[in-house]
């Protein structure tokens, strides 16, 4: 069983040091535990300090393209590192290296592939109340997007098995955390929560500069994943919506027009019917969109075994470099006891000529 614990980073390099020193290296019921980070185009020297002490796994972006990508990132690179089980966590130090274990442990019970850290924010000290308030709600839409049991929806220390993760396809830029959970909802993988514990802020975040900006990304990032996994019933309550208030007006010239007063309100028809139609191209819309749907769900059942393939060959060629190097080590050890066989050899030979040679002078 190997643990990597993915840590995407954007200039860390004040905090990374305590982040790594929280990490447990030892867990129960894993044999292997192991440190990716994600430098997204970090300017301090996030990379280097991390190969500095003593990160397993290094990859870099060149520039900065977001947490979404660079979780995306991660997840791809733990997988080709042959990761059972991923962690994500924060490279500001925020969730309690600590609790990983208890984190990863409905996995390593098969009762669950996702676990979100549930963070309990109503007991967070530097939590504003106002952030409690949008947590909750924030986290109760998602629920309901989702069909999950998720108190925590916007927590970003999670863990993924990697069945799990090769079932998932972040496409977001801004934000993986609410995609994740309404994808999985949607693919019906088993996800549960634990409570976990904070770490002391050590600095203002970085995926937003303002609470309604943050709120404003999650309103488009929750329709978007919406519509694209449930986009007929989106759709489709849409489109019926807009027939509704379409027929009211429709309803009120044919009312007024039934007790001779229609003269002077034909603008009430046009925009019913107006509103009417539009509502019916909605519900056409959805229909396309379902049909869409189902093609985007072949694709990505293409996609994970291609990925699956793409794997087992890796692992095969792994596998084949080290029967490789054994075999060569092999070689050189059989040269070697060779190299030291051959003087032995060759001085035997010279002590036998000379008892060869007197044996002649003897006879003669």
């Amino acid at each position: 069983m190997k643990l990597i614990v993915q840590i995407p980073c954007f200039n860390e390099a004040e905090t990374l040091r305590q982040t790594l020193a929280d990490i447990p290296r030892r867990i129960a019921g894993v044999d292997q535990v192991e440190v990716l980070v994600i430098d997204d185009g970090s300017t301090d020297g996030t990379a280097n300090l991390a190969r500095d002490l003593g990160v397993d796994h290094v990859v870099r972006h060149k520039r900065n393209m977001g947490l979404a990508r660079s979780f995306r990132t991660g997840i791809e690179a733990g997988l080709a590192l042959g990761a059972d089980i991923i962690v994500n966590t924060d490279g500001d130090n925020q969730y309690a290296g600590a609790d990983i274990p208890r984190l990863i442990g409905p996995i390593l019970a098969g009762e669950a592939d996702i676990v979100v850290g549930d963070r309990q924010t109503a007991k967070v000290a530097h939590f504003s109340r106002g952030k409690k308030l949008l947590q909750t709600l924030g986290s109760f839409a998602v629920r309901q997007l989702s069909h999950t049991d998720v108190p925590d929806a916007v927590s970003g220390f999670r863990a993924i098995s990697r069945d799990a993760a090769l079932h998932l396809n972040i496409v977001s830029s801004f934000s993986y955390t609410i995609e994740m959970l309404i994808q999985a909802g949607r693919k019906q993988i088993a996800i549960t929560s634990v409570p976990v514990g904070t770490n002391a802020k050590t600095r203002r975040s970085r995926l937003f500069k303002s609470i309604p900006g943050f709120i404003g990304q999650s309103l488009v990032t929750m329709v978007r994943m919406y519509a694209m996994y449930r986009p007929l019933r989106l759709f489709f309550y849409l489109g019926l919506v807009l027939s509704f208030i379409g027929a009211l007006p429709i309803l009120r010239f044919v009312y007024l027009y039934l007790n001779g007063q229609g003269d002077g309100h034909i603008q009430s028809l046009v925009l019913g019917g107006v509103l009417v139609v539009i509502g019916f191209m909605t519900l056409l819309i959805g229909l396309v969109a379902d049909l869409v749907n189902f093609n985007r769900q072949l694709i990505e059942m293409a996609l994970e075994k291609v990925r699956r393939l793409e794997l087992a060959q890796r692992a095969e060629l792994s596998s084949e470099a080290a029967s490789g190097t054994e075999v060569a080590s092999q070689i050189a050890a059989v040269e070697r006891r060779a190299g030291q066989w051959v003087p032995d050899t060759q001085d035997a030979t010279a002590e036998a000529k000379p008892r060869k040679s007197k044996t002649i002078k003897s006879a003669r």
